[in-house]
This record gives structure tokens, C-alpha cells and sequence, in this order.
């Protein structure tokens, strides 16, 4: 999935009140999303919380630009339905999507969250860089 977001630079030009829109426009490439419910045990807000660090310290400069997002989306929030539905994620789920890719890491995320988060943050960036790059 693509998130575009666009910001508007007015520059002026010699021409006393000529105004030209200049547009820039940064498009945020890979976005991790974790889908979870309302009651939660301690795992599952740990790969919430390890995930969220994870993707902020291995790519600081793409997580500050917008290049990566992270997303957590409570499923039994109505206005988290539609995109539960597009990235299909019936369940809890722990997703990284590019474009058309769709990579569940959910087994993963629950499995080292909590034992073992720098296998989790070396699964997340097995996933990542190619995608980035």
C-alpha cells in the first residue's frame, strides 16, 4: 500500500505578485501494521511495542521522512475495518506491505517479542531493506 501525502511550497517570483505552486510530494514506501483487539495479554502488546522500536531504530532517517510508518490498528474499532479488509488481516496480525507485497510476520512477532526482540528486529529488517533499497 502506497501513502501519498502531498505539501504545497508557494514560491514568488520577479514578477511583482506572481505567485507559482511548486509541489513536493514524499511517499511512504513500506508500512508495518499491527492488528490487535481491545483486551490484549502481555505478548501481544509486547510485539506491538518491539516492533514499533524495532522499525524506528533500524531505519531512523525513512521512519522521520515518512519512507516507513508504523501502524497500530484496533480491530474492534469500526474505522479499523477497512483496512483490516485490504490488507486482510482477519486476526491479530503483525504485516509489513509494499506496494502489492503482503509479508505476515505475525508468528514471528509473537513467538520473540517478548524471549527474544532482536530476533523479532532481525526478522523485521530480513523483510525490509529489500524493500527499501
Amino acid at each position: 500500500m502506497l501513502l501519498l501525502t502531498a505539501s504545497f511550497v508557494v514560491s514568488q517570483t520577479a514578477k511583482k505578485g506572481a505567485v507559482t505552486p511548486v509541489a513536493t510530494v514524499k511517499q511512504a514506501k513500506v508500512e508495518v501494521y499491527y492488528f490487535h483487539f481491545t483486551r490484549r495479554c502481555v505478548t501481544c502488546q509486547a510485539v506491538e511495542t518491539e516492533s514499533q522500536k524495532a522499525v524506528a531504530a533500524l531505519y531512523p532517517a525513512q521512519w522521520k521522512q515518512g519512507a516507513i510508518a508504523f501502524k497500530s490498528l484496533n480491530l474492534d474499532d469500526k474505522s479499523s475495518k477497512a483496512m483490516a479488509t485490504r490488507c486482510k488481516a482477519e486476526g491479530q496480525a503483525l504485516l509489513v506491505i509494499s506496494g502489492n507485497k503482503r509479508f505476515d510476520l505475525t508468528d514471528q512477532g509473537f513467538l520473540y517479542a517478548r524471549s527474544n526482540p532482536a530476533k523479532l528486529k532481525a526478522e523485521l529488517k530480513k523483510i525490509i531493506d529489500p524493500l527499501i533499497r
